[in-house]
C-alpha cells in the first residue's frame, strides 16, 4: 500500500453508515458543521472525508467519537430538499487517515494521510479471490436478501481490494466488523478477513435454516394432530362412544359431582379437569394430572359410617375379644357415653403403652367393631421421611400423598378408627423429622385443617378416632407425647395368662391348624405349666407359639394315625416341647450375704434383677459390672456413700473403705440396664456384705434412695409387681409415695404380696435383713 501526500479537506461524520472506496452513493445532509463542511467542499475540488461516529446517538461529536480511519470522497451532485437537508451523490475515492485537526470552529477540517491498493496480482491473490466468490456465491443462495445479479456484477471486478471491498458492503455486518475490513491495509489480510467474515455468516444462515425446519416440522406435527383429535372427537360423538378422553372426562365429571366434595375442592378438581382435557394423552403432564384428579375424587370428604351407640354391645365385644385391659375398655366406653350425650365430639386421641405381645393392636381393631366403624391401621416403625407422613409435592416425579391420606382413602370413611402402630420407632435423619409432622395429625385443635403436599387442600380429621401404639415412651418426643391420652397395659398376670389361652389363643390355633375340638385337648394343668416354665414375658405372643407347636405336633401325631385324639396333661407336655425352659419363680432359695433382689422396668415389661455384692482385699475401689447406664452407676455411687456416713449404725466396720475392694455386679451384662430404682437393692445388698448379715430371699424392691437415706418414689410400680410375682416372691417393699399405685395391681396378684411402704433406709434393712433388731 504506497502512501500518498497529505490534503487537508471538510471531514463530515457518518451516523450507521460506512463507505468503502470506489462505492457510490446518496447521502442526506443535515446537521449544520455538516453542512457547512460540504459547502466548503464544493467552494474548494469537491474533496470531502467521509468517517463513521463511534456511537450514533451523539448529534454534536468531538474529535474523540468519530474512527481517524474512513474514506477521502468526491462529492458529484448536490440537491437541497425542501425540509432543509441537503441530498449529495458521492463516491469513494481512496482510504485516508486522520493526521491532524486545522479547523474545528464552525465545521472540522482535516490533514489526512490517503492510502493507494497495488495492483499487482499474484497467485495467492488470485486464490483468494476465487475462493472468496465462490462462499460469497453460497451465501447469496442461503440468504435472499442480496439478488442473484449483484453475484453477476461482482465476478466481474479484477481488482482483489476493491472486491472485498465490495462483498463486504453486501454484507449485514455491524459497524465495527465494516470499520474493520476498511482499516485493514493489506489486500491479503483484507481478502482472509472477508473471506472468514462470509464463512460465519453462512454458518449462522445454515443454523437459521435447520431451526426454521424443525419449528415448521413441529408446527405441521402440533396442527395436524389438532386436526385428528377434532376429526375423533366428531367421530366419538357420532357413534357414542365413550372409551376416548371424552368419555373419560364426562366419566370424571360424574364422578365429582357424586363425591360430594367441600366447594373449595370440587372448583379444584373442576379446574384440573379443564387442563386435562387440553393436554395431549401422550404427554408426561396426562398422568400426573389424571393421579391427582382420581386421588381428590376417591378420597372421602363426607361419607361417614353411624356410629354404634349401645354401649352394653360394645362392652360385650371388648370382653369377648379381650381379657381384663379394663382402663382401655372403660375409655373407650366413655366416649362411647358422651358422644351419645352430645351427638358430637371431636375424636380422642389414645396412646396404648405397654410391652409387646399385650394386645394393643388387636384391642383397636375391637374397638372400631364395637362402635361400627371402619378400621385402617399404618405401621410408623423406621419412617423417617417427614413426606411419609405429609407426602411429596406434586412437581416430583412419582409423587404421592402421606400415609395419613393413604390411610383415609383405604378407611372410606371420614370417621374411622385409625391405628398408628408402633409410633415410637419413628427416627429423623437429613430428609425431616416425621414426629413434628404428626403434631398436626394428633392436635384436636389444628387436625380439622390437616394439610398434604400432594393434595394441598385442607382435609378434616377431626372426626377420626386415632390410637396409637407403643413400647418406650421416654422416645416419644414430649410435644408428640402431651396430644396423646396414654394408657398403659402393663401386662398379664399368670391367671390371665391361662384365661387368655383358654378362651381364645387354643380355640385359633385349633382352627388354624386344621384339628378340631375333638381332637386336641389341652387340660388346666398343662397350660398352667405354659405359662409357668415354658414361656417368661409380659405379653401372650410366646404363649401362642408354644400352644401352636402343641397343635402342629397333635396334627401329625393324628395324621399319621397313632391315635385320634390327643388329650394333653401336666404329666406329658414334657413328651411335646421338650425339658421345661424356665425354672418357675426366679427368687432364691435360701437367704443370702450380699444378694438382693431388685424390681426392674423395661420396654418388654418388668423383670427382677440379682444385685451382688462381694469384698476383697484393697484399698476401698468401687468396681461396678453388668452393663450399666449413667443413672445406675449414680445410684450405686449414692449408696457407697451412704453406706460410709452409717457404718456405726449398721455394725460396719468404720475403716472398711481403706480395707477392702467392693465389687457391685448385676447379672446378664449383655443387656443394657438403667434408672434410679435400684438404690434401695444396692444399699441393701452394700450393708449385707459388709455387716455379714443374710437377706430375705421372699423380699423384693424397688425405690430410688438420696445421700440422707430418704426412698424416693419410681414408676412401673404394675409391671415391677407382676414380674416380682412370677418371680415366686411374697414381699415387696415399694417408696412410700407409691402407695396409690397398688390400686393399680390386679386382686388376684395383690392377694399373694404382701407390701411394705418405706420413707427411709433404715425402714428398708429392718424389713429386709435377716436378724436385724433395727
Amino acid at each position: 500500500m504506497a502512501k500518498q501526500t497529505k490534503v487537508t479537506v471538510p471531514l463530515l461524520p457518518l451516523r450507521g453508515l460506512l463507505v468503502y472506496p470506489t462505492m457510490v452513493l446518496h447521502l442526506d445532509v443535515g446537521r449544520d458543521r455538516s453542512v457547512q463542511a460540504l459547502e466548503k467542499a464544493m467552494m474548494d475540488d469537491q474533496y470531502i472525508f467521509l468517517t463513521t461516529q463511534i456511537d450514533m446517538n451523539i448529534d454534536e461529536p468531538t474529535t474523540e467519537d468519530f474512527y481517524s480511519m474512513g474514506t477521502l470522497t468526491k462529492v458529484k451532485q448536490m440537491l437541497k430538499l425542501p425540509n432543509g437537508t441537503i441530498r449529495v451523490l458521492v463516491e469513494g475515492v481512496k482510504r485516508a487517515e486522520v493526521i491532524s485537526f486545522t479547523d474545528e470552529k464552525e465545521f472540522y477540517e482535516v490533514v489526512l494521510e490517503t492510502f493507494d491498493d497495488s495492483e499487482t496480482k499474484e497467485s495467492e491473490t488470485e486464490a483468494l479471490m476465487r475462493t472468496l466468490l465462490n462462499y460469497f456465491e453460497q451465501y447469496i443462495k442461503l440468504s435472499k436478501k442480496v439478488s442473484a445479479e449483484t453475484y453477476s456484477t461482482v465476478s466481474d471486478i479484477e481488482e482483489p481490494g476493491r472486491l472485498a471491498d465490495i462483498i463486504a458492503s453486501h454484507l449485514p455486518l455491524k459497524m465495527k466488523e465494516k470499520q474493520r475490513v476498511l482499516e485493514t491495509l493489506a489486500i491479503k489480510d483484507r481478502l482472509q478477513l472477508v473471506i472468514q467474515t462470509i464463512n460465519n455468516e453462512k454458518e449462522v444462515l445454515n443454523l437459521e435454516k435447520k431451526i426454521g425446519q424443525r419449528v415448521k416440522r413441529s408446527m405441521e406435527r402440533t396442527q395436524k394432530e389438532y386436526y385428528l383429535r377434532e376429526q375423533m372427537k366428531a367421530i366419538q360423538k357420532e357413534l357414542g362412544d365413550k372409551e376416548g378422553k371424552t368419555g373419560e372426562i364426562e366419566d370424571l365429571t360424574k364422578k365429582v359431582e357424586e363425591a360430594n366434595m367441600p366447594e373449595h375442592v370440587e372448583k379444584t378438581v373442576i379446574k384440573e379437569l379443564a387442563r386435562y382435557e387440553k393436554v395431549p394423552s401422550s404427554s408426561a403432564e396426562s398422568s400426573v394430572i389424571r393421579n391427582y384428579i382420581e386421588w381428590l375424587i376417591t378420597l372421602p370428604w363426607s361419607k361417614e359410617t353411624e356410629d354404634d351407640l349401645n354401649i352394653i354391645k360394645a362392652e360385650e365385644i371388648l370382653n369377648r375379644d379381650h381379657y381384663g385391659l379394663e382402663k382401655v375398655k372403660e375409655r373407650v366406653l366413655e366416649y362411647l357415653a358422651v358422644q351419645k350425650l352430645t351427638q358430637s365430639l371431636r375424636g380422642p386421641i389414645l396412646c396404648l403403652a405397654g410391652p409387646p405381645g399385650v394386645g394393643k393392636t388387636s384391642l383397636a381393631r375391637s374397638v372400631a367393631e364395637s362402635m361400627g366403624r371402619n378400621f385402617v391401621r399404618i405401621s410408623l416403625g423406621g419412617v423417617r421421611d417427614e413426606s411419609e407422613i405429609r407426602g411429596h409435592r406434586r412437581t416430583y416425579v412419582g409423587a404421592m400423598p402421606g400415609r395419613i391420606i393413604q390411610g383415609m382413602k383405604k378407611a372410606g370413611t371420614i370417621n374411622p378408627v385409625f391405628l398408628l402402630d408402633e409410633i415410637d420407632k419413628m427416627s429423623s435423619d437429613f430428609r425431616g423429622d416425621p414426629s413434628s409432622a404428626m403434631l398436626e395429625v394428633l392436635d384436636p385443635e389444628q387436625n380439622s385443617n390437616f394439610s398434604d403436599h400432594y393434595i394441598e387442600e385442607t382435609y378434616d380429621l377431626s372426626k377420626v378416632m386415632f390410637i396409637a401404639t407403643a413400647n418406650d415412651l421416654s422416645t416419644i418426643p414430649g410435644p408428640l407425647r402431651d396430644r396423646m391420652e396414654i394408657i398403659t397395659i402393663a401386662g398379664y398376670t399368670e391367671i390371665e395368662k391361662i384365661h387368655i389361652a383358654k378362651d381364645h389363643l387354643l380355640q385359633k390355633q385349633i382352627s388354624e391348624n386344621g384339628l378340631t375340638k375333638g381332637q386336641l385337648q389341652v387340660r388346666d394343668d398343662a397350660l398352667k405349666s405354659l405359662v409357668r416354665y415354658y414361656t417368661r414375658e409380659a405379653g401372650v405372643r410366646g404363649l401362642e407359639r408354644q400352644i401352636a407347636s402343641l397343635c402342629r405336633k397333635s396334627a401329625k401325631i393324628i395324621v399319621s394315625g397313632e391315635k385320634k385324639k390327643v388329650i394333653i396333661t401336666n404329666k406329658n407336655i414334657e413328651d411335646f416341647l421338650g425339658k421345661k425352659k424356665f425354672r418357675y419363680g426366679q427368687a432364691e432359695t435360701e437367704d443370702q450375704i450380699g444378694v438382693a433382689t431388685g424390681l426392674a422396668y423395661t420396654t418388654v415389661g418388668g423383670d427382677t434383677l440379682q444385685i451382688e455384692v462381694s469384698l476383697s482385699p484393697g484399698k476401698g475401689k468401687l468396681v461396678l459390672t453388668g452393663k450399666l447406664g449413667d443413672v445406675m452407676k449414680e445410684s450405686a455411687q449414692t449408696a457407697f456413700s451412704y453406706v460410709r456416713s452409717k457404718t456405726a449404725d449398721y455394725g460396719i466396720e468404720e475403716d472398711f473403705y481403706e480395707k477392702y475392694d467392693i465389687h457391685i455386679h448385676v447379672p446378664e451384662g449383655a443387656v443394657p440396664k438403667d434408672g434410679p430404682s435400684a438404690g434401695i437393692t444396692m444399699t441393701t445388698a452394700l450393708v449385707s456384705a459388709l455387716s455379714g448379715k443374710k437377706i430375705r430371699r421372699e423380699v423384693g424392691m424397688t425405690g430410688e434412695i438420696t445421700l440422707r437415706g430418704r426412698v424416693l418414689p419410681i414408676g412401673g410400680v404394675k409391671e415391677k409387681t407382676l414380674s416380682a410375682h412370677r418371680a415366686g416372691l411374697t414381699t415387696i417393699i415399694l417408696p412410700k409415695d407409691n402407695e396409690k399405685d397398688i390400686d393399680d395391681i390386679p386382686e388376684s396378684v395383690r392377694n399373694d404380696l404382701q407390701f411394705i411402704l418405706v420413707s427411709h433406709v433404715d425402714q428398708v434393712l429392718e424389713k429386709a435383713l435377716v436378724g436385724d433388731e433395727k
